[in-house]
């Protein structure tokens, strides 16, 4: 029975810890996100027309760049 037991817990720590990988993937993404619309609103409107940005896009550029390859 030991050995059951053993396995079972070792299948549920293998799912915690894949658990905890993928949250630590959609903060570290989300981060990215949120410092990259930071970053952007923080120029003014010049910078961004130097850049071809207008001010409406940055979010769906920040959300491009931060979730580009995920399905």
């Amino acid at each position: 029975m030991a050995f059951a037991t053993d396995i079972h817990s070792t299948a549920r720590a293998k799912a915690h810890s894949g658990l905890f990988a993928d949250l630590k993937d959609r903060v570290a993404r989300y981060r990215l996100y949120r410092k990259t619309v930071n970053e952007l609103s923080a120029l003014n409107g010049r910078e961004l027309a130097d850049l071809a940005i207008c001010r409406a896009q940055i979010r769906a550029l920040a959300y491009e760049i931060a979730y580009r390859d995920r399905g």
